[in-house]
């Protein structure tokens, strides 16, 4: 279930202490961060108050040592501030960094773990905004995020201490402006934070409708649907420009403003702090160490209100993301037993399972399968066959009933010791890019070579493998675009094939193989189901006819049961389905 997403709360707590949590693997490196920040925060500061000092003491007495001293030292503090600027800004992406890199890990990973329910409802586009632009926003939490807010605070207190330490009066009078610069700032952060999440949700719209319709090609251009097609695209874009347009209007409102805010600052300044100094109320130095904390008063203001909100951006990524980690309800439950020898004695008891609560798919559906026997499953589209086959793999879990195999209940196993003894055969072949050892192997270096092309040729599909200029190192384009359907489909057969499996699962396997190849494989699957549970589902029923049980399924029920020739004699559904395909 898609998780929903808070974005109200200023500022968390809870959930910030949840993202410093991924730091701590790190701690060091952290720790050393938040060092080097305060600590530039607080020598910022005292350079010019060092200028004031040199000024007032030396400068003005014509003392050449002492001014030499002090250059020396302000230089020095110059460069001590330099590298532990580049330490800390190294420190900080890095962090940021290897934490996206760690939590986008445990992010896949735990997308592998979820039920296809889970897929069902969730558009891909989303998951991959989630898995990609969430996580790397959360990175800037680290880089510009919680501990240079810190830093920018501390040295704007650091700063007003100095200030006001020096002089009340001209502290208040070029500081006179803050109001209207808080006001602003207020201001800033509201609209730029309401900009943000409209990019963040416009750029998963898009995410999503460019993966839905590039996949989705052939039937866009099969139905004449380019135009729309691309009306609806340069929709969504213009959308999107404008979310991030309006961002970039914030900022090129908001930081002039802060210029001229500085720029009136400077000039009260000047003007209050000049009469100072002719009446000798101020020193020259304190003048021009007060333009400079100025200076480095209103540097981390223009910067606040932006990083300010790149902490939320990433609080509410992060927020997105622990969100889909944290909810259990849409995750696959593990058994606990290791199965690792099952003679394929298959058994559905009283079994009902629905998609959507209340709308049954399957209705009390009984029936067993033993070792080296076949069973077919015949029915019209939407009947509940290739539902059957899910649950068997235990992609779904059934509403009420059991699904035995040797007796155990397969709840009872985990999901990848069950799931490596049933090898499936779907209709809609799915090919990874790669080489199509890659593809038949899935990057299990057990599965020898000289196997695959022994599975290959007992399948027929070693002739055009080997045909190939690069034989099966042959690159694989995304889904196979580059391979006939029954090219994929015999690769398929080898992939399932290879790994010896106990229960042998065909879905349509042969709906997209012409005759002549239909006749090639259909030997080799008869030997390839000797010794194997068989479950077949299949339109073409010249090709279950030797099945050892058919079963004939009507809106999740089972409605007729029997061999090929039984069912034949019955005047029922299977035998008009026959009589209709074979009317000829």
């Amino acid at each position: 279930m898609k998780p929903k997403e808070n974005t109200s709360k200023i500022l968390d707590w809870k959930l910030l202490v949840k993202i410093f949590s991924l730091a701590l693997p790190y701690q060091r490196k952290f720790y050393t961060a938040v060092f080097l920040t305060l600590s530039i925060a607080i020598l910022g500061p005292i350079r010019p108050y060092l200028i004031q000092h040199t000024l007032d003491t030396y400068v003005a007495v014509k003392d050449p040592h002492g001014l030499l001293n002090f250059s020396l030292l302000i230089f020095l503090l110059l460069i001590i501030q330099s590298v532990m600027q580049w330490w800390s800004t190294i420190l900080a992406n890095f962090l940021g960094q290897q934490i996206i890199y760690d939590l986008r890990n445990k992010v896949y990973k735990h997308l592998l773990s979820l039920k296809l329910k889970f897929f069902d409802q969730t558009p891909v586009g989303t998951l991959v905004t989630r898995s990609v632009n969430d996580i790397e926003t959360i990175s800037e939490v680290f880089s510009e995020g919680m501990i240079n807010i810190a830093g920018d605070i501390l040295q704007i207190v650091f700063l007003l201490v100095l200030m006001f330490g020096t002089n009340v009066k001209l502290s208040l009078v070029c500081l006179s402006v803050l109001p209207f610069l808080f006001y602003s700032g207020y201001l800033f952060k509201e609209k730029i934070k309401e900009s943000f999440e409209e990019v963040r949700n416009e750029v998963a719209k898009l995410n999503t409708f460019v993966q839905e319709h590039l996949s989705g090609m052939q039937i866009v251009q099969l139905f004449n649907r380019e135009e729309r097609e691309y009306e609806s695209f340069k929709e969504i874009n213009k959308r999107h420009r404008d979310a991030n347009i309006k961002s970039v209007f914030y900022y090129s409102v908001f930081f002039p403003v802060v210029e001229v805010l500085s720029a009136i600052s400077i000039g009260l300044l000047v003007w209050y702090g000049a009469k100072g100094v002719l009446t000798q109320d101020i020193t020259i130095g304190t003048l021009i160490a007060f333009i400079l904390y100025i200076n480095l008063f209103f540097r981390p203001i223009r910067t606040l209100a932006d990083r300010f909100n790149n902490l939320q951006m990433g609080m509410i990524a992060s927020e997105r993301i622990f969100l889909l980690m944290e909810d259990e309800r849409d995750k696959e439950i593990e058994g606990t037993i290791a199965l690792t020898h099952t003679n394929g004695n298959i058994q559905f008891k009283d079994v009902y399972f629905s998609y959507i609560p209340g709308q049954a798919v399957l209705k009390n559906i009984n029936f067993q399968v033993e070792k080296g026997k076949t069973i077919a499953l015949v029915g019209a589209t939407g009947a509940g066959k290739s539902s059957i086959i899910n649950l068997l793999s235990r992609f779904y879990e059934i509403e009420s009933g059991s699904i035995l195999m040797d007796g155990h209940s397969i709840n009872d196993y985990t999901l990848a010791s069950l799931r490596k003894k049933i090898s499936v055969v779907m209709q809609d072949v799915f090919l990874f890019t790669g080489t199509i050892i890659e593809n038949v192997q899935l990057y299990d270096k057990s599965i020898s070579e000289e196997k695959i092309i022994a599975t290959a040729k007992l399948l027929g599909a070693h002739h055009f493998i080997s045909n190939m200029p690069n034989g099966y190192h042959q690159k694989v384009t995304e889904r196979g675009a580059n391979l006939s359907v029954g090219q994929r489909q015999l690769i398929s057969f080898v992939r399932a094939m290879v790994v010896d499996p106990a229960i042998l699962v065909l879905d349509e396997a042969t709906s997209s193989i012409d005759h002549e190849t239909e006749e090639i494989i259909q030997e080799a699957i008869i030997k390839m189901r000797e010794g194997r549970s068989s479950i077949v589902i299949a339109h073409r029923l010249s090709t279950i006819a030797n099945a050892d049980e058919i079963l004939v399924l009507e809106k999740g029920e089972i409605v007729e049961r029997g061999t090929h020739n039984n069912l034949l004699q019955n005047s029922g559904y299977y035998k008009k389905l026959y009589e209709h395909q074979f009317a000829d």
